[in-house]
């Protein structure tokens, strides 16, 4: 059994490190984490110009749609040719062979890698054998993994669950057990959230459970699951062992956040107005005016959690039906509001469910 390396006041050196994935080096072992509705290529954009992660990874796509996906027309399997290098396809589905073809899909355009998603817990997700339901059935999910790494030569990544089971036992040993039969099947590295899929993300994640399946393989493990300041990434580190963090909704909340923990990098108090800016500039940049307002709106809870009075935040961010009304009540908080607008280092856990 491996030791847990305590990574103590070096963890940043640690992170900042490059490696290795299938051979292909990744400069450094902090990942933005699959979003779906938020990892859009305006998103993707914004935190590319803080810099401070390895790799970017989409929202999920659907493996039936992608090889006849137009990337000029879908909200979703859209990149930018210059993130390509460094960008991850996540896609879903319930057949091996499905799965398969999107992956290739992926492969010929130049992907640095493919995620495969077996976490989602959403019910139209679920209910069609997809995501984590696909952790019910470990051969199915076996053969997905199999059947993808047969089709592509490109890094193959699995983003999963602790399983569906209640009790956190027998969900740690399902979790290292399915572990094991992705490596088998050809898996180059997981992405584990150690939280069961019943709870979605209402109790907080089980840490130690990804020191189990650290030592249940030899391929690369990242964490994912409430990091939301550097102090979280040494805890995190120090408890597991992985080797590396993959970082969601607080990306969504603090654009800049890798950059922190990579570099020290320390925001100037204007930062919220100017990433809120930013984000509906890029979304416009990237889609069409009633799409651009949608996806900002997505993002709006997520963004307002990092304030003292964030719920208030979120519903003036939310009113407004247009670009042009979005810019107005940004230009209002931050420069023409009398009202004291307050941050937090760790968010109002309200807003990110």
């Amino acid at each position: 059994m491996r030791r847990c390396f305590l990574y103590k006041d070096n963890y940043r050196d640690f992170l900042s490190a490059p490696i290795k994935i299938r051979g292909k080096e990744v400069k450094n072992r902090l990942f933005l984490a699959p979003m779906a509705g938020l990892g859009n290529v305006a998103f993707r954009e914004m935190v590319a110009e803080f810099e401070g992660f390895g790799l970017l990874f989409t929202g999920m796509c659907s493996a039936k749609a992608v090889p006849q996906e137009n990337r000029n027309i879908s909200n979703v399997f859209k990149w930018r040719d210059e993130e390509l290098h460094y960008l991850v396809c996540q896609i879903f589905g319930a057949e091996p062979k499905a799965m398969a073809l999107a992956a290739k899909r992926i492969e010929k355009e130049g992907f640095f890698g493919v995620d495969l998603n077996f976490g989602c817990c959403a019910a139209a997700i679920c209910k069609k054998g997809s995501g984590a339901a696909l952790l019910k059935e470990p051969e199915l999910a076996k053969n997905i993994v199999k059947e993808v790494r047969d089709a592509v030569s490109i890094p193959l990544f699995v983003k999963f669950r602790s399983g569906w089971y209640d009790n956190p036992i027998d969900a740690a040993m399902h979790a290292a057990k399915m572990a094991v039969m992705f490596e088998e099947a050809g898996a180059d590295a997981l992405v584990f959230h150690p939280r069961v899929a019943p709870d979605r993300r209402l109790r907080p994640p089980k840490w130690e459970h990804i020191k189990l399946i650290k030592e249940a393989i030899s391929i690369p493990v990242f964490g994912n699951g409430n990091i939301f300041e550097p102090a979280d990434c040494k805890k995190m580190l120090n408890i597991s062992g992985c080797d590396g963090i993959s970082i969601g909704r607080m990306a969504v909340a603090k654009p800049w956040i890798f950059s922190t923990i990579a570099n020290g990098f320390l925001p100037d108090n204007d930062i919220y107005q100017k990433t809120a800016t930013r984000m509906i500039t890029l979304l416009l940049k990237h889609y069409d005016e009633r799409t651009a307002v949608k996806m900002f709106k997505k993002i709006v809870p997520y963004y307002s959690a990092g304030f003292k009075f964030g719920h208030s935040i979120s519903k003036q961010l939310l009113r407004p039906d247009n670009s042009g009304e979005i810019y107005r009540v940004i230009d209002e908080l931050f420069t023409k509001s009398s009202q004291n607008i307050e941050t937090m280092e760790r968010p109002n856990l309200h807003l990110f469910l």
